[in-house]
């Protein structure tokens, strides 16, 4: 069914068609523009931080752990409160939502720069994400009430485009930022982007109009949905360092299934639920939001230890590091808006296999690295990764949102959003707790091999974190001919983590492709509609 020939109830629903005027307020695509700035820039800061953080350290005395939670608290604040920003949204109307978003994310990130120590700062962090969640299920539920579904794709493909130029510049513009100015630089550069996605969005998009105006919010559903949450991203951060066996890791996991379970009992029972599941009765959503979390669980995962093997084992700069990532992240970039067009053609379903297929082919490819593997075979292993994930994330997306009704637009942007987040954090420390089981299992003997005396239990609990990274832990005084066999057995030892990790990544990937064939086939035009 063509756009011409739709029903005057989906158009209606769907698009927002130009006046004979023309006034650019009335068209779809200025709404793509008045979002822009805002979506990149909440995508910008979950990679630009990554290269102030030493600078951070310096400047206010923070430990690691301290460190790490600059990236954890705001991932937190953005993994537990999406779902309910997305519910906000379908009550209050997007265009506002996503304005407070935007200017709450511009003050929060004013005041981390303006922190005086590094617990102030991982707090505003937290509040940062809460303001992120805000803004962008408001600014998917503006594209998708804003589109005809016939044009969704389309818009989801320049929309992933936006993420994955923002993705991919942000170690460059951070570490521009941190040389010229200071580590303060990163956060003070959301005011002129969030400056332009203010006066974008009080431009050019129209007057606020909520979805589900006639909705009451959740609160006990909101309330217990939070709890699990925050309780499953606080086990999967703590695993890694504390070990999947701590009491910490385990009461965490313990109370994100209890609160999860009492979740799924409670939201049969309210006539208003926080997310109606009904919403999953269609194979398209379900499948799309499993398909989103095996492909950021590999992805996030895999590309963790990828810096490790490029900085770490080959003796990359930061720069190089970033140069030879960018062929993927660039990719992305690039070819999502092809992706959304073929997935305006030809639905959601054949797109994403085909973009699972390459993106299995290309950590395959990854799996089989060596301590001197060519640059031409990495790159050619991030181009398939790189075709693949802009079809993926354009069809998943689109499979999600596409299929559940406009009034719950939000909420539905909100569940893709959070599967993405999540399964990021599951498989960092999933394939992190590979890495090091495998390292632990597999160094003595690289020790042996090399003539060294094998490392105890204690001195391999000590090496296991900095092998893990794609160092060694040197003696000192060690003579060269001891630092060169050390080098080489911890780096044979993380090449076995890698190429298992990666493995099982790949696998996850062709396991995902397989599911994605019990989606719905054909266009968002042409299917029975989610009623709810």
């Amino acid at each position: 069914m063509t756009a011409a020939t739709e029903p005057a109830t989906t158009r209606a629903e769907g698009e927002r068609r130009a006046t004979p005027g023309g006034r650019l307020r009335d068209s779809p695509w200025a709404t793509l523009v008045a979002i822009a700035f805002g979506v990149m820039m909440v995508a910008l800061d979950g990679t630009i931080v990554a290269v102030a953080n030493p600078a951070i350290g310096a400047s206010l005395g923070a430990s690691l752990a301290e460190l790490q939670w600059v990236t954890h608290g705001y991932l937190l604040g953005l993994a537990v409160f999406l779902i309910t920003a997305g519910k906000i949204g379908d009550r209050f109307g997007y265009r506002n939502t996503y304005l407070v978003g935007v200017v709450g994310f511009v003050l929060s990130s004013v005041a981390i720069a303006l922190s005086a120590g590094v617990i102030m700062l991982v707090a505003f962090r937290v509040l940062q994400g809460v303001f992120g969640a805000l803004l962008l299920p408001s600014a998917m539920g503006l594209l998708r009430s804003s589109f005809p579904p016939s044009k969704l794709g389309r818009a989801f493909g320049v929309f992933g485009s936006l993420i994955g130029a923002a993705t991919a510049g942000g170690p460059i513009l951070g570490g521009i930022l941190v040389d010229a100015f200071s580590w303060e630089a990163v956060f003070y550069i959301n005011v002129p982007v969030g400056a332009a996605a203010l006066a974008l969005g009080l431009w050019l998009l129209a007057a606020n109009r909520a979805t589900d105006p006639g909705s009451r919010m959740d609160v006990p559903g909101i309330v217990l949905l939070s709890i699990a949450i925050f309780a499953l991203v606080w086990a999967l951060v703590e695993a890694p360092a504390a070990g999947w066996d701590h009491p910490v890791t385990l009461v965490s996991l313990a109370v994100a299934a209890l609160f999860g379970l009492a979740f799924l009992l409670w939201e049969r029972r309210p006539e208003q639920p926080l997310i109606p599941l009904a919403l999953f009765a269609n194979p398209s959503v379900s499948i799309g939001a499993l398909l989103t979390v095996a492909m950021a669980l590999s992805l996030m995962g895999s590309l963790f230890f990828i810096t490790f093997y490029l900085q770490g084992v080959r003796g990359m700069s930061p720069a190089q590091t970033g140069l030879q990532l960018i062929s993927m992240t660039a990719l992305m970039a690039v070819t999502s808006p092809v992706a959304g067009r073929v997935l305006d053609r030809v639905g959601a379903r054949p797109p994403t296999t085909v973009g699972l297929l390459l993106a299995s082919a290309g950590m395959f490819m990854l799996s089989r690295l060596e301590t001197d593997t060519g640059v031409p075979y990495i790159s050619f292993a991030f181009v398939l990764l790189g075709m693949g994930l802009s079809l993926i994330m354009t069809g998943a997306t689109a499979a999600i949102i596409g299929n559940a009704p406009v009034r719950l637009a939000g909420v539905a942007s909100a569940v893709q959003q959070a599967a993405m987040q999540l399964g990021g954090s599951l498989g960092t420390a999933v394939l992190g707790a590979v890495m090091s089981a495998t390292i632990v299992s597999t160094l003595p003997g690289h020790f042996a091999g090399a003539g060294l005396t094998e490392p105890s239990a204690d001195e391999l609990a000590g090496m296991q974190s900095v092998v893990a990274q794609g160092g060694a832990v040197l003696p000192d005084g060690a003579a060269p001919e001891a630092v060169a066999a050390i080098t080489r057995a911890s780096n044979l030892a993380f090449m076995d983590g890698l190429h298992l990790a990666f493995t099982i990544a790949a696998v996850v990937m062709l396991a995902a492709a397989a599911l994605s064939l019990l989606m719905r086939s054909g266009r968002m035009t042409d299917g029975p509609a989610v009623h709810i």
